[in-house]
């Protein structure tokens, strides 16, 4: 198994270059003061100076002055050495301090850009880092970085209006195909048996594709941020009504629905996205499920000012990469990338995209006995917003 290189600080070597050169100048200021103290502190020697012959005595009064003189020098000298010993190692620590300090200083605007670049994503690329200061090189790559955020939302602006144009010219041709079909269908006379079987075949393909095309219209609005006909709703009635919808499919399946409401709790949003979120959470519920299984809907209110609705099923057990892929756009569990008639892989996808929109998020969960547990947790409504509903 290959290691993992452990990340290097640059702070830390900043630091360590910046103590190095604070403690690399202590010590040579040290080193000044040493040589030049020590350098006067020197004892010079008695002569006689060919003053004569001395009294008697003299010449030992001479050398005890001498051996004094030059055990305070000693003395002197040693506590010198031990000043200069105790500032080089204060002055390491200082060292250290400033350069940590400094280094810190340095690295303070690329860490508000790094924090500032880590939180723009493909939903708000709209965001800028705007650096502020000289015009140095820290400000010359946070401009960098904004004109190639500029170029990103100009590419993620286009693709996605790409997408909703091209979804809306198509629907025109397949609304004439589909009246062909019907009109072929309804001529008096018998058909053929063939003819019959293909016009309901090219029928039930026209209906995937309009889905299909309905799901695209969706997702690129819910990433464009439009939210039509904005409104307070209550979570617990959408779900009631994305459940009554799929009752047919949920009867057919023999599925057993455990709902749990929650009437006082309401967010504020697009009903008609909101709506789409809860359909299409019930309805890959009860898609992706075994036959005489369960599905519950909770609708709960969070200590955190947020709502969470829960849906759960049971069916097949789920890997922790497949449950990854359940939210990109035309990713299905199975051998089909998409089409057919489990679905055109646009569900889970949209729901992230309308939840994100609100200010929400989606996290799926492998349920352990099988099945998926699916928590869309939406701000909820505020005071004023309930009181305008």
């Amino acid at each position: 198994m290959r290691s993992v290189p452990r990340r290097r600080s640059v702070r830390r070597q900043f630091t360590t270059l910046y103590s190095g050169l604070f403690l690399a100048s202590g010590a040579t200021m040290l080193t000044v003061v040493w040589l030049i103290a020590g350098g006067s502190t020197k004892a010079v020697p008695a002569s006689d100076g060919g003053a004569g012959p001395l009294p008697p005595g003299a010449r030992e009064r001479i050398a005890s002055l001498e051996h004094q003189l030059a055990e305070a020098h000693s003395r002197q000298a040693h506590q010198l050495l031990l000043g200069l010993a105790v500032g080089l190692a204060v002055m390491g620590l200082v060292s250290v301090a400033l350069g940590w300090y400094a280094a810190g200083r340095v690295l303070h605007p690329l860490r508000a850009m790094t924090a500032v670049t880590r939180r723009i994503s493909a939903d708000n690329l709209h965001e800028r880092l705007a650096v502020q200061g000289p015009n140095d090189e820290l400000r010359n790559l946070g401009d960098t970085i904004d004109e190639l955020l500029a170029r990103l939302e100009g590419a993620f602006t286009a693709q996605r209006r790409f997408v909703a144009d091209a979804s809306h010219e198509l629907r025109t041709p397949l609304a004439t195909m589909r009246a062909a079909v019907d009109v072929t269908l309804a001529k008096p006379g018998p058909l053929p048996e063939q003819t019959r079987t293909l016009a309901g075949r090219v029928r039930t393909e026209l209906d995937q594709v309009d889905r299909l095309l309905d799901g695209l219209l969706t997702l690129a609005r819910a990433q464009h941020g439009v939210l039509p006909g904005t409104e307070t709703v209550r979570l617990d009635e959408l779900a009631a009504e994305a459940l009554d919808e799929r009752a047919d499919a949920i009867t057919c399946r023999g599925l057993t629905v455990t709902r749990e409401a929650a009437p006082d709790v309401r967010v504020h949003g697009s009903r008609t996205l909101l709506c789409r979120l809860a359909q299409n959470l019930v309805d890959n519920a009860a898609r992706h499920n075994e036959p005489g299984g369960w599905l519950r809907v909770a609708v709960r209110a969070g200590g955190d000012a947020l709502v969470h609705l829960v849906v759960e099923n049971g069916g097949p057990q789920l890997t922790r990469d497949e449950v990854a892929e359940l939210v990109r756009p035309f990713r299905r569990i199975g051998p089909d990338r998409t089409g057919g008639a489990d679905g055109s892989g646009l569900g889970l996808a949209i729901v992230a995209a309308v939840a994100e929109a609100h200010g929400g998020t989606l996290e799926l969960w492998a349920r352990p006995e099988g099945g998926l547990r699916a928590t869309v947790a939406l701000p909820q409504a505020d005071g004023d917003q309930e009181s305008a509903a």
